[in-house]
């Protein structure tokens, strides 16, 4: 696998997830779909993190090669998307503290 073939995939692999995770698509497609009782009850859009995971796996498998090396894509897919994430939206991943001192 060249550089190039895993930059075009780590790009196609954080458009996929961040679709999937923040927007809200043609015809607030996708805002309808995590709308959904079953889908908001599983979180299965609420977290980058985890939706870069499986929106790793077809990119990981587009790539081709022998499975070991799938599955080192397929983990490696998911580090660049999130590393992608986390340079164009840098306050994304901060969570507000549970407590407080007052």
């Amino acid at each position: 696998m060249s550089p190039f073939t895993f930059g075009l995939a780590a790009l196609a692999v954080w458009r996929l997830a961040h679709f999937l995770h923040a927007e809200e698509g043609p015809w607030r497609a996708m805002a309808r779909l995590r709308a959904l009782a079953p889908v908001r009850r599983l979180g299965l859009f609420d977290c980058f993190l985890c939706v870069s995971v499986w929106a790793a796996l077809p990119g990981a498998a587009l790539i081709g090669g022998p499975w070991r090396l799938g599955v080192l894509a397929w983990g490696a897919l998911s580090a660049a998307a999130i590393l992608i994430e986390r340079v164009a939206f840098p306050g994304a991943f901060e969570t507000p503290p549970d407590y407080s001192e007052d």
